[in-house]
């Protein structure tokens, strides 16, 4: 049986990993979207990175294909870079290799995830500001 770390740490060996630093430095640009996987209740505990579009872990996969009924054009932007994030780079691996297994090409995650981006000193905005929708 494999473990949630092994499962990790195979995830971690395939896709790329960008520090807090260098997230803070794609936060903001156009052709970067940032995706919270994080569970709506963290959202609003923690609160949330202005700009990021939540993308619950749950729904990520079904969001991501474009057969799916449940498909989300943000996810089919080309030139988009995505860079995901959970609660603590675990989920966030994890979800990053699923995407970069059905095909997103430009798909990275955030070590250390949230924690470490608000701990940073990065902008943190409360749950009530919502980014603009993407459907």
């Amino acid at each position: 049986m494999k473990t949630v770390k092994s499962m990790v740490d195979e995830a971690m060996a395939d896709i790329t990993t960008y520090s807090v630093e260098q997230a803070r430095e794609l936060h903001g640009r156009d052709d970067v979207q940032f995706i919270d996987i994080r569970d709506v209740r963290e959202l609003e505990r923690e609160g949330v990175v202005p700009g990021a579009f939540h993308a619950p872990r749950g729904m990520l996969e079904f969001w991501v294909d474009p057969e799916s009924p449940y498909h989300k054009p943000l996810f089919a932007q080309p030139h988009t870079r995505y860079v995901l994030f959970c609660a603590a780079g675990w989920r966030s691996a994890l979800a990053t290799k699923t995407l970069q297994d059905m095909g997103l090409e430009n798909v990275a995650h955030i070590e250390g995830g949230f924690k470490a981006w608000k701990d940073s000193g990065a902008p943190v905005a409360d749950k009530a500001h919502k980014p603009a929708k993407h459907d």
